[in-house]
């Protein structure tokens, strides 16, 4: 087992320097370790901005190092106070203490720091366990087999030995990581694993706002991409590819991806699952609507009972090649798109080849169970109302009744 191994090791290695340093500078080292670890993190936080703006731009090791190198300075600084503890100590003993009590205390000051330094072995065990257990957690899920780096192997099998000794507990004692840095990895691998539940994440209500963003258009439409996922491409491929890495390499698009996520892990999760939202389903309005033209025509006929035969075949045709890319987006913060609209009063002398084509943006009111308000933004329109009948969504206010259906 190498967490044994490195257990081993760790514990036999500071044994060793234990008993070499001596008790006091060991000592010291200890609390330096206790110390380290529960300032490091609130530490790396105030920090993270220097490293930052000295060029640390990647996310993981923008999290990652601050901590870790707040760590290393604490632990110096008392290994620094140690070493001048020390010192004066031996000095004492040396030149004021006497032959015997030097040999005593020498004796005392070896085994004493040899226990000690078993403490400190332990110590490094249960962070270096920590450790281990929180990124295995993320790199097993995201594991592609032989395609992931030695190092991810490696981690990969110290996670899982983590897991068979029972030490994964001691590691779950200190850990001092929120829930939803757990979650998100279950995320993560859940959709890793499944490629096709990138289409129903993509559908997930919180998201639609960041769906419409060009570089997320850009990265579900890039056919490499698509491929690399249809094979199973390493993660290290995918982060590589150049539409991954212009989301990567941008702060604000991240915060902003992160900000969605962490209020909806939770849900997030049922609705990759099952697809259903229990924080979203009730707001019916929710979701990608697709224009469905005979609907929408037989509202037509509905509504003009007299309408010829042939008017209202020319008016089919119209709008067959009118609206076929025509779709209507609601989002959580109460904002719409309606997008791919054409000129949407039929002239009485026929229709307008070509259609002038727009795209609007609204902003929705919920009215009643199934009756919404929608206003352009910046106004100088008139307002649209919309139904809802079951997948069916009628857009009315315009001259011309819009029908879509919910997407799939």
């Amino acid at each position: 087992m190498t967490i044994w191994l490195l257990a081993i090791l760790l514990l036999a290695s500071l044994a060793g320097l234990g008993y070499r340093q001596g008790a006091i500078r060991v000592a010291c080292s200890f609390f330096g370790i206790l110390a380290g670890a529960w300032l490091a993190v609130p530490l790396g936080r105030l920090v993270r901005p220097l490293f930052v703006a000295l060029g640390l731009k990647d996310p993981i090791f923008a999290w990652v190092i601050p901590p870790l190198v707040m760590f290393i300075v604490i632990s110096i600084l008392f290994k620094a106070g140690a070493a001048v503890l020390h010192q004066k100590v031996d000095v004492y003993y040396k030149y004021r203490a006497g032959d015997l009590r030097l040999a005593l205390w020498e004796r005392l000051n070896q085994r004493l720091g040899l226990c000690v330094g078993l403490l400190n072995g332990v110590a490094y065990l249960i962070i270096i366990s920590f450790l281990i257990y929180a990124f295995s957690y993320w790199t097993v899920q995201l594991a592609t087999g032989d395609e992931d780096p030695r190092s991810v192997r490696l981690l990969n099998r110290l996670g899982k030995d983590l897991q068979s000794t029972g030490l994964h507990r001691v590691a779950r004692a200190v850990d001092g990581m929120p829930e939803r840095f757990y979650d998100a990895a279950d995320i993560a691998g859940l959709v890793f694993c499944n490629s096709l539940l990138e289409a129903r994440l993509s559908s997930y209500p919180a998201f639609l706002g960041l769906a419409e963003r060009g570089e997320f258009q850009a990265l579900g439409k890039d056919r490499d991409f698509i491929e690399m996922r249809q094979r199973g491409a390493a993660l290290g491929k995918l982060m590589e590819h150049s539409p991954v890495q212009a989301i990567v390499k941008n702060p604000e698009t991240l915060r902003l991806v992160w900000d969605t996520v962490a209020p909806n892990l939770k849900d997030l999760r049922v609705y990759l699952e099952t697809g259903k939202s229990p924080k979203y389903d009730p707001e019916t309005l929710l979701g990608r609507w697709e224009f469905n033209v005979n609907m929408a025509v037989a509202n037509v006929r509905r509504a003009r009972p007299n309408i010829s035969a042939t008017e209202m075949q020319k008016l089919k045709k119209w709008m067959i090649g009118a609206f076929s890319q025509t779709s209507f987006v609601a989002m959580t913060d109460q904002t719409a798109i309606l997008k791919n609209v054409p000129q949407v009063k039929f002239p009485a002398g026929g229709p307008v080849t070509p259609p002038t084509i727009q795209t609007f943006s609204l902003e929705w009111k919920r009215l009643s169970n199934n009756r919404y308000e929608l206003n352009f933004t910046g106004g100088g329109r008139g307002a649209l109302s919309a139904v809802i009948e079951g997948d069916r969504l009628t857009l009315s206010g315009e001259g011309l009744d819009l029908v879509f259906t919910r997407a799939v």
